[in-house]
């Protein structure tokens, strides 16, 4: 079938838009549907006829439109392709076709509008700023882990004392603006934690110092940047009555305490030595996270780019249909809560840039995954279920699995290569910093 092609040019608004203006004969066309006719026609079925049997005139009349959207479809697809082939361009997405209008009705003519990838061009990273966590996992951080393991098993035990910070409280209350109740202002047997942040820093104050069957009236005006825009800056009064204080109990560090961290035998020492060997893999995910992120921005940095919008758009939209999935596993009615592409947007662009960058670098300095670092990551994974071997085999035998793990590989390779490249220093940070705890 011959076709008249002109030459992809780009559109002014999207430097990576391209059109390639294209004319097929119709006299082609038309023979493809007699065709698409003729062979429908020796297996059509209609009522008062054997199949093969009905006349041509009524199959046309039948599926003519069918016959005709296919072959057009087809062709165009035939035309499109061969015309990207012969000037070697890269099609990102799919192509919008635009009919063309005209008197001469022996031609087909339309035009296809898509987007290219864009040419990534190394740079290097060398005059980039790294810099790499370190932190040796020592006694002190276990003691601070068994800490935190003891905050979260806390009892609490009623007390006749006036509540102070840590305590968990009952209350009743009612805050008024202009002498009116207002929306969200009162409640009845309200469970507080003094200290815990959930409440405003002046509210708790007013609740602090009563003990059960004391009550106190006080003011205080809502932050200025408050959440609830209309009570943003407003002072208000509230009554507060004490309904009960309860003291918090931590559990203490002995055998019983080990049982409830799965030590069958309660052995602290063992205890100690299985926190460490959790601590060290935690730590070390972390200084990775940490290092892949100056990474990635780094190679972000290094290499500005316009990516195609129609790749944007799909991994956006694949973002939020994962975001759907997680919502209705987690039991969200998702009909009442609509997700919309266009929030992962930004994400989504940052995604398909270091995709684009990464294969590059890959491609340029020999970054594929090795069947060792596959199987190294396989076995980590592994090693937290109770039969390995089942899980290894599992991997092997799903290959959208296994092509993730790969995945995963390459980008440790390409971390790597970027901070072997890249002015990369160690340094020292806290265990607080490391794990999120800083003030």
């Amino acid at each position: 079938m011959q076709n008249d092609v002109q030459p992809a040019a780009p559109a002014a608004a999207n430097p990576l838009e391209r059109r390639i203006d294209m004319a097929l004969p119709m006299t082609e066309i038309d023979k493809d549907i007699e065709q698409r006719l003729k062979k429908m026609a020796r297996t059509v079925k209609m009522p008062g006829f054997r199949p093969g049997k009905v006349p041509f005139r009524m199959v046309a009349q039948q599926y003519g439109a069918q016959a005709r959207s296919e072959a057009i479809g087809e062709a165009v697809e035939k035309a499109f392709g061969d015309a990207v082939r012969e000037q070697k361009l890269r099609v990102a997405g799919y192509p919008r076709i635009e009919p063309k209008s005209g008197e001469d009705t022996s031609r087909l003519e339309f035009s296809a509008v898509f987007e290219v990838y864009p040419e990534v061009g190394l740079n290097s990273v060398a005059e980039r700023a790294i810099e790499r966590p370190r932190l040796d996992v020592g006694e002190a951080e276990i003691d601070k882990t068994i800490e935190v393991l003891r905050q979260q098993r806390t009892t609490y035990e009623r007390v006749e004392r006036a509540a102070a910070s840590g305590d968990r409280v009952v209350i009743d209350f009612t805050g008024r603006l202009d002498g009116e109740v207002f929306k969200g202002g009162q409640a009845s047997d309200y469970p507080v934690v003094l200290g815990e942040g959930r409440m405003l820093p002046e509210f708790e104050n007013g609740v602090a110092g009563l003990a059960a069957g004391e009550g106190r009236s006080f003011e205080l005006t809502f932050p200025a940047d408050y959440q609830v825009s209309e009570m943003a800056g407003k002072q208000v009064s509230f009554e507060v009555a004490m309904k009960s204080v309860e003291a918090p109990r931590l559990p203490p560090v002995d055998a019983d305490f080990a049982r409830s961290l799965g030590i069958g035998d309660g052995d602290l020492a063992r205890m100690r030595e299985e926190i460490r060997a959790n601590l060290v893999k935690e730590v070390g995910k972390r200084i990775k996270a940490r290092l892949k992120e100056q990474a990635m921005q780094a190679l972000l940095d290094t290499h500005p780019l316009e990516v195609p919008r129609s790749l944007v758009g799909e991994e956006a939209e694949a973002m939020a249909e994962a975001a759907r999935r997680d919502l209705a596993a987690r039991g969200a009615d998702i009909k009442n809560m609509p997700v919309d592409a266009a929030w992962f947007a930004s994400q989504a662009e940052r995604r398909v840039k270091l995709g684009l960058i990464i294969a590059e670098v890959v491609k340029a300095h020999g970054l594929q995954a090795k069947p060792e670092q596959i199987r190294a990551l396989i076995d980590e994974q592994a090693q937290s279920y109770e039969q390995p071997e089942e899980v290894v085999r599992w991997y092997y035998s799903q290959p959208q699995q296994l092509a993730q793990v790969e995945a995963l590989a390459i980008e440790e390779n390409v971390v790597d290569w970027v901070a072997a490249n890249a002015r990369t220093t160690d340094k020292a940070v806290t265990f607080d910093e490391l794990m999120g705890n800083a003030a």
